[in-house]
């Protein structure tokens, strides 16, 4: 018996997971991509030699990865080659005199020494504290991040309200990290990893300290060639199983009779039908764009209105003429006045004064990316989303963030060794993703925003999808990963909420 017709608009690494999961089950998969290249944030472009990620640029969870090629009947290994990074990256404390650079590695026995010397007796709490966020983490995989949720209603329950209140939900991480910890530049190793969920440590629930576990106990990894090999890896898995792929294609309506999605339609009229559709397109893009009617919309436009959204990021792509000493792979430069730079990003939006910065500088693991001799750079500054600025005033933030990684990552000669240099920033985002108010990550993981993410079925038409970081399990490459098992889970009929052990578990 043939299966059903599945479109699924944005070839993210969500609706690509989607895509590869549907077509190994024999449904019938079109694939819709706007821009010329799969992989939605996760993009490449090459210039001068020198060929960039442009978007997400670290390889964590590696477990996930697994867990997902293992469904397909594959190994990762077969399909990336991934290098474990030692140092996992390299922390800079300007103005710092005592410790201005620190190396973290993901070896306990090392960071641990290293964490000693900035509060003694820290050691024994940060293996406790580790081994607590290990076991909230492996309790998130089995309960919660593989579970679909169809309402609030779905936390009411007695048996998930007593595994949740286990994770520390209704604390932010600020003040749990307080309860562990003194050293301010602890705290800020500890707490760096919440610019990934998109939040600040007063907003951020303290159930994300099992991003620490993540970080410390599997480490940072990369894909030898970069992050887009494994775009071109599902790419060519969703062929394998005969996953129709246009790119350079627009929907521009999902068509609704009585409450169910027949199709779409594209921006050239044309119309292409379908038994469900699932959007890995922005979701304010979706639900106020793609759903014509506002009756249709389960998100309209007053919950975008009141949505706080990740930050934007003002990114700098650097190809330089030489090698620079002082920068591994991934290097974190910590901002002096911590919480003034957060309400920079979340409460009094503008370009911080007193950013914090990432500089992945991957030559120093994979030469193949440039010419012989030569480094790359991808900067982000983590800036406001919604912000509005001049062409003349994001040139001027660009000058400031090249003097700031002169000094701060001892650089003096930086503006002397560009060859070539982009910038991307808030119309980008815009203008590649429909990304609404130019968010470089999505919907912030707050407190409210991780317990009432919207879910990824529509309430208003019945076989009306959606995949990636809008909906759950939320924002990084692997966890849209798993939002793919969760929209194949809702198609395929299964209910259970643990990860499949393989595509045929009921």
């Amino acid at each position: 018996m043939k299966k059903e017709k599945i479109i699924i608009i944005g070839a993210g690494i969500g609706g690509l997971g989607t895509a590869c999961l549907l077509g190994k089950q024999g449904y019938e998969v079109v694939l819709i991509e706007k821009n010329d290249k799969l992989g939605g944030r996760a993009n490449i472009f090459t210039e001068q030699g020198f060929t960039f990620d442009m978007g997400p640029s670290w390889y964590l969870m590696p477990d996930v990865f697994e867990h997902f090629f293992e469904l397909l009947g594959e190994k990762v290994e077969d399909h990336l080659k991934l290098i474990k990074l030692s140092p996992s990256y390299r922390v800079f404390f300007p103005g710092d005199k005592e410790f201005p650079v620190l190396d973290m590695y993901s070896d306990l026995e090392k960071d641990i020494a290293t964490f000693e010397k900035l509060e003694a007796g820290s050691g024994e709490k940060i293996k406790k504290y580790l081994k607590q966020s290990g076991e909230q983490y492996e309790l998130a995989k089995r309960k919660f991040m593989y579970r679909n949720y169809n309402s609030v209603f779905d936390f009411l329950q007695k048996d998930f309200m007593k595994e949740g209140l286990k994770m520390n939900p209704f604390q932010t991480m600020e003040k749990y990290l307080n309860k562990w910890f003194k050293d301010d530049r602890l705290k800020k190793i500890f707490e760096y990893t919440l610019v990934f969920l998109g939040s600040a440590p007063d907003k951020t629930p303290a159930l994300y300290n099992m991003m620490n576990f993540i970080d410390f106990d599997m480490g940072v990894y990369y894909p030898e060639g970069g992050i887009y090999k494994i775009i071109e890896a599902l790419e060519k898995l969703a062929k394998t199983y005969g996953v129709e792929i246009h790119t350079n294609t627009a929907v521009d309506e999902i068509i609704i009779e009585n409450k169910k999605a027949t199709g779409v339609r594209f921006a050239d009229g044309t119309v292409t039908s379908a038994d469900y559709v699932v959007s890995n397109a922005d979701m304010h893009f979706t639900e106020t764009k793609l759903l014509k009617d506002k009756k249709h919309r389960t998100f309209p436009q007053k919950y975008w209105d009141k949505a706080i959204m990740g930050p934007s990021a003002f990114i700098l792509y650097l190809g330089l003429n030489g090698q620079v000493d002082t920068l591994t792979h991934h290097n974190l430069r910590f901002s002096v006045n911590w919480k003034e730079n957060f309400k920079d990003v979340f409460d009094n939006p503008k370009f911080p004064d007193d950013p914090s910065y990432y500089v992945c500088c991957p030559t120093k693991t994979d030469t193949t990316i440039a010419p012989e001799g030569k480094d790359l750079l991808f900067v982000l500054v983590p800036v406001a989303a919604g912000l509005e600025f001049t062409d003349e005033q994001r040139k001027q933030y660009r000058d400031k963030i090249v003097e700031m990684m002169k000094k701060d990552l001892s650089i003096p000669n930086l503006e002397d060794m560009i060859e070539y240099e982009s910038m991307y920033a808030h119309q980008e985002f815009v203008e590649d993703y429909n990304a609404f108010q130019g968010t470089a990550l999505g919907l912030a993981h707050t407190l409210k925003q991780t317990l009432l993410r919207p879910t990824n079925k529509s309430k208003k038409i019945t076989n009306l999808l959606y995949v990636g970081a809008g909906t759950n399990p939320g924002i990084g490459m692997p966890i849209c990963l798993i939002s793919s098992e969760l929209a194949y889970k809702r198609i395929a009929g299964i209910t259970h909420p643990h990860p499949l052990e393989s595509l045929d578990d009921n």
